[in-house]
């Protein structure tokens, strides 16, 4: 059945990332989608060079102006923040509609293979930390669960114990169910699966293509978003969202400009 979902997250004007790489996935799996700009980039980070304008006085206005024409979501979900005001904004926006029965997804997004991406400071943990606390769910890749949990990112990944520890860890900064994605556990590529109703951790390996695309978190984020709200487990919605994610690498690994993102709009039929 179709779901009510609110993205809370950037929108690039060149490349597709964030909003334009999740809008079109969730539309595709015939969710209802509405979105929530925290800021207009020029274009990808990739790039080098870009400008990012903050929207955090339109959010504002918008969610005052929302909660008095009553709309209401099934879900919610952010990615991109730019500055403490706005984490603390959405952050209590999540409160109030968790208590509605709206569900949470907070993608961390800050940075991948060891770096923050351009753009973002140190700052940004903190912010992301307030989220953590609101969510239901979290998809954080290792680099960002590294950075919320306070360890430091190894470049030959970890044991089963220390993924078990970094778990810990993100469910001590109020983290429910975790999924954290480009990991490596015991020397193979892993996405590390913790369910929060039953307690239960998993390992769910895979085999990555050696190239790499902004926006494909995004992608990632979305088909397992969307799987969930259609029923399917949290394990289920992983692999969904693991395949859909590799699909799509591999169809379009030889493009020629790979920072401006998957062209998600012309290989939709990946997700059926």
């Amino acid at each position: 059945m179709s779901k009510q979902i609110l993205l809370i997250n950037d929108m690039a004007g060149y490349g597709k990332v964030a909003l334009s790489a999740m809008i079109p996935v969730l539309s595709h799996m015939r969710h209802h989608i509405y979105n929530l700009p925290t800021a207009l980039v020029s274009n990808t980070l990739d790039y080098g060079k870009f400008d990012i304008l903050e929207t955090t006085d339109y959010m504002e206005h918008t969610m005052k102006i929302w909660d008095e024409l009553g709309f209401s979501f099934d879900a919610v979900s952010t990615g991109f923040i730019v500055s403490e005001r706005q984490a603390k904004l959405v952050a209590e926006f999540c409160r109030q509609q968790s208590r509605k029965g709206t569900r949470i997804f907070v993608d961390p997004i800050m940075g991948d293979e060891g770096k923050l991406y351009n753009g973002v400071t140190e700052q940004t943990i903190s912010h992301m930390k307030e989220l953590v606390k609101v969510a239901d769910y979290i998809v954080p890749n290792y680099t960002e669960a590294a950075c919320l949990a306070g360890e430091q990112y190894k470049e030959d990944g970890m044991t089963l114990e220390e993924a078990d520890c970094l778990i810990e860890k993100l469910l001590a900064q109020g983290a429910h169910s975790i999924v954290v994605t480009s990991a490596v556990v015991d020397h193979k590529e892993a996405v590390i699966v913790y369910d929060y109703q039953t307690k239960e951790r998993s390992i769910r390996p895979f085999t990555s293509i050696p190239v790499r695309f902004p926006g494909t978190g995004d992608i990632f984020s979305s088909v397992f978003m969307g799987k969930l709200l259609e029923g399917k487990t949290l394990i289920e919605s992983t692999e969904k969202a693991m395949d859909a994610t590799k699909a799509l690498i591999s169809m379009n690994q030889n493009n020629e400009d790979k920072f401006k993102g998957i062209p998600i709009e012309s290989c939709l039929e990946v997700l059926d």
